[in-house]
């Protein structure tokens, strides 16, 4: 009996049965044969991935919408700074305990020598004196031993402060003597030394009754200063001339340190 030839399968053959069987595998082949290698770069939705296969640069720009996303399951940390709106203002907090004092206070000391201003607890105690002569019979008189000083009550105890001095600027007030190279003239540029007293100057300070290096105290004269409250502030002019009415100096004073609450 002759037996029927068998024909050899045809390519389309098998493509039609591979096409058979990924039909009955389905989604499921599909799932487990595709990766992310195998996918363009921002051509997919969420939806169209099982969940934990997709990645960031699977995804198109806002391809990503709130439909997407289970309710309740995204983090604060999820969202970058500011995109959250912020919650209604909370109850005030309890009153914090009273921070440590400030660590310095000033004074603006006037031409005059009166105080223009001040953070708080200086006074005058006196400016450019003219005190009892002490002098011996027959010397010159000391009347004017501390008429260019100004003397100043701190409120406290100086030993743990630092004092700081400086002159103003005074470009409006004219203190050239009159025939001086600098008079009239309030610009700061006079040529010659001294000449523009109303830019230049010397100052120093010291604590009343500070013994220094020395061992001597600092003598201020006027009474009521020679104590461990007061200092005394010495402006000049640039060649260390004692000021007069016509040149006086205002300056402030920085005082550094540890002060009483309150000052």
């Amino acid at each position: 009996m002759r037996l029927p030839s068998l024909r050899r399968p045809t390519p389309s053959f098998f493509i039609s049965v591979a096409a058979l069987v990924v039909a009955a595998g389905g989604t499921s082949y599909a799932a487990a044969t595709i990766g992310t290698l195998d996918v363009r770069d921002g051509s997919l939705r969420s939806v169209d991935v099982r969940d934990g296969s997709l990645r960031s640069v699977d995804l198109r720009d806002g391809g990503v919408r709130s439909v997407d996303i289970a309710d309740g399951t995204l983090k604060r940390r999820d969202f970058r700074g500011g995109a959250l709106p912020a919650g209604p203002r909370g109850p005030q907090g309890p009153q914090g305990e009273q921070g440590p004092a400030g660590a310095s206070r000033w004074v603006l000391i006037g031409r005059d020598g009166t105080i223009q201003a001040q953070s708080g607890g200086f006074d005058i105690v006196a400016s450019y004196p003219v005190l009892p002569n002490t002098a011996a019979e027959g010397q010159p008189s000391n009347a004017l031993r501390a008429n260019g000083n100004v003397y100043i009550d701190a409120g406290e105890d100086l030993a743990d402060n630092a004092i700081v001095a400086t002159v103003v600027l005074q470009n409006t007030i004219e203190q050239d003597a009159a025939g001086s190279p600098g008079a009239g003239n309030t610009n700061g540029r006079a040529p010659g030394a001294d000449a523009n007293p109303e830019f230049s100057g010397e100052i120093t300070v010291s604590r009343c009754a500070f013994p220094g290096s020395t061992g001597i105290p600092t003598n201020c004269a006027p009474a009521g200063a020679q104590n461990l409250e007061s200092f005394v502030v010495s402006p000049r002019l640039s060649d260390g001339s004692v000021t007069t009415d016509q040149n006086r100096k205002a300056f402030y004073v920085i005082l550094a340190g540890t002060s009483p609450a309150g000052r």
